[in-house]
């Protein structure tokens, strides 16, 4: 154990090698793991005889998933690409056509199953029959209110249980008016309860409504979404206050252990409270006690935030690990994935101690999860400038992850594909995004594409890129595959699909692309309107290709007229109305031009 913590902590000269070509660094094929039920090989039966006739050794049992059986099932059917995403609703009329009706309906339906639970945990005693086999308890009334009155321990563990903070406290308060000794695992608990929700009563409302985004926002940069999240996230998460019943109840223990100190730091991390955690984290080794790696992952989140230089703050995150040897553990996962989320934040002097870190995870047995390689890649790749991004991380990561299959281990799992997907698009490398693409779609890993937003960022990425790189016909069988039973289209994606038609020759698939982008809500997008008008005038074609341009270009009028009837003077595009105008004569339409 010792040596192979050693070894972990060592920063060895060979780690500070720059990567050179796809296959140098630290990305080398691990074992692959299994996650779903599979039949396992069997073994070899005692004293068989290789050369004659082998005994076969049946299994008394044979051991299955409880959805074994409905994977076997939907592994048959393949996705139709004539039909929306199986979240909404069968009916015509409650069937997205843009990315505003696609969010809107979600949150409707999130709306009314949350309106059902709260009716049913309101009026309980009116849903008590049971009519599920198995028993779902999910589906059952829940209880919120307090059932025992008395004053005493016993009461103090169901308010704690029930998440009732406030009650809580004034219950733990009357205990000790009372005389009565709470025992330390209870006070414990009641530490975890205040520390978790940062002394604040948890809220009983359904926060599921998201601030409007439009599609600008939506096509934004990651970095911009995560400065927006902050901006809003200050505002509404909470903060640590000094001298609340946390910190009050913590100084009236009487006696304190590891996971008293323990859940103390790890609230005030978590509340945003850096400097007092590593207070309390000192005054814990004084007291001789050792903190558990959960801990030592927060203190590792604490150090980054601190005001101090990038070379001080990795310092201080390497003195950590150096006291998590000391203490004999083991980093899980979580520690280096926090080590590496830190280090995002110190641009390119966290590149080298990122491999680093990276190598010793592989050294001491421990697998990468999909957030590790989001973490990488998002630090070694500039997407505001392209030109920086000149490193070979994503070629090395492809390469390793190429064929697995992956189940949840970290909450920013489902942020790889999208990370991924711009690297790629940023490289203007589409063998690449075919290979991640393939990535998304072995096994299950489809379900890390992440929610709706980053799943059109993820797609709309690649479509693109296909626009930019791939032949007209296969760019074209993708946008039947894709759209809109995939994702909804922006217009920014249209116009992309418009130039490639343009640079194949391809002007007589127009009006179909005009039909689409009127059922996917674009008919006010101006920029859009007028890329179609620009690419049917620029150019003289046949008779019968200009009557159906014609059409199109009236088509158009009618929403730029339909637009100006809600105003009191017509603004009408001066590059429109000539492209239109041009399109009726062309046409023998000389009384509408």
């Amino acid at each position: 154990m010792a040596a192979s913590s050693l070894r972990w902590m060592t920063v060895r000269c060979r780690l500070c090698l720059p990567l050179t070509d796809r296959r140098a660094g630290p990305f080398r094929q691990a074992p692959s793991c299994r996650f779903s039920s599979e039949n396992a090989a069997l073994p070899k039966a005692e004293g068989a005889d290789v050369t004659g006739i082998e005994e076969v050794v049946i299994p008394k049992k044979k051991t299955w998933d409880k959805v074994a059986v409905l994977q076997a099932l939907a592994s048959t059917v393949n996705r139709d690409t004539t039909a929306a995403p199986y979240a909404f609703q069968d009916d015509p009329y409650l069937i997205p056509t843009s990315s505003v009706e696609s969010r809107s309906f979600l949150l409707a339906k999130k709306s009314g199953e949350n309106a059902a639970k709260f009716i049913v945990n309101l009026h309980p005693k009116y849903f008590q029959k049971d009519i599920a086999e198995p028993h779902i308890p999910c589906l059952m009334p829940e209880c919120f209110e307090p059932q025992i009155e008395d004053i005493s321990e016993a009461a103090l563990k169901e308010r704690i249980k029930l998440k009732k903070v406030k009650a809580s406290v004034d219950m733990f308060d009357q205990l000790l008016q009372a005389g009565t000794t709470v025992s330390l695992e209870t006070t414990n608990s009641l530490l975890d309860l205040l520390c978790y929700y940062g002394d604040q009563e948890p809220s009983a409302d359904y926060h599921f409504q998201p601030s409007e985004k439009s599609e600008e926002l939506e096509e934004a940069t990651e970095e911009n979404n995560e400065k927006s999240k902050k901006k809003s996230g200050h505002k509404l998460k909470v903060t640590w206050r000094a001298n609340n019943n946390a910190e009050r109840i913590f100084a009236l223990m009487p006696e304190k252990n590891a996971h008293s100190y323990c859940t103390m730091i790890r609230g005030m991390v978590k509340h945003r409270a850096p400097v007092q955690a590593l207070n309390l984290y000192t005054e814990l080794l004084n007291n001789r006690l050792h903190a558990d790696i959960h801990t030592f992952n927060s203190l590792i989140e604490a150090t980054a935030v601190m005001n101090e230089k990038f070379e001080e703050k990795w310092n201080n995150m390497l003195e950590l690990l150096k006291q998590i040897v000391a203490q004999k553990l083991k980093p899980n996962l979580q520690t280096f994935n926090t080590i590496l989320k830190c280090l995002r934040r110190f641009y390119a002097f966290g590149k080298l101690p990122a491999l680093q870190t990276l190598r010793e995870m592989k050294a001491i047995g421990i697998e990468p999860s999909l957030a590790t390689y989001h973490y990488i890649i998002q630090l070694f790749y500039n997407y505001d400038n392209p030109s920086k991004g000149s490193s070979l991380v994503i070629y090395d990561i492809m390469n390793e992850l190429t064929g697995k299959k992956f189940s949840p281990q970290d909450p920013d799992d489902d942020m790889f594909f999208q990370s991924a997907m711009r690297a790629c698009s940023s490289l203007r490398d589409l063998e690449l995004a075919y290979q991640v693409h393939g990535l998304l779609n072995t096994g299950d890993n489809r379900k890390f594409i992440g929610p709706d937003h980053r799943r059109n960022f993820y797609y709309s990425k690649f479509f693109s890129l296909l626009c930019l790189m791939e032949q007209i016909d296969v760019t074209l069988k993708w946008y039947k595959d894709l759209i809109p039973s995939v994702f909804l289209p922006h217009s920014q994606t249209l116009i992309d699909l418009l130039q490639a038609l343009d640079v194949a020759n391809r002007l007589e698939v127009i009006p179909q692309i005009w039909k689409d982008s009127r059922e996917y809500g674009h008919t006010f997008r101006n920029d859009l309107k007028e890329e179609i008008l620009m690419l049917m005038a620029r150019d003289r074609h046949p008779a019968e290709l200009q009557v159906a341009f014609a059409d199109c270009a009236a088509d158009i009028k009618s929403t730029y007229e339909s637009h100006d009837a809600r105003q009191t003077t017509p603004d009408w595009p001066v590059n429109a109305l000539n492209y239109i105008a041009v399109l009726f004569l062309r046409a023998g339409r000389t009384q509408e031009a």
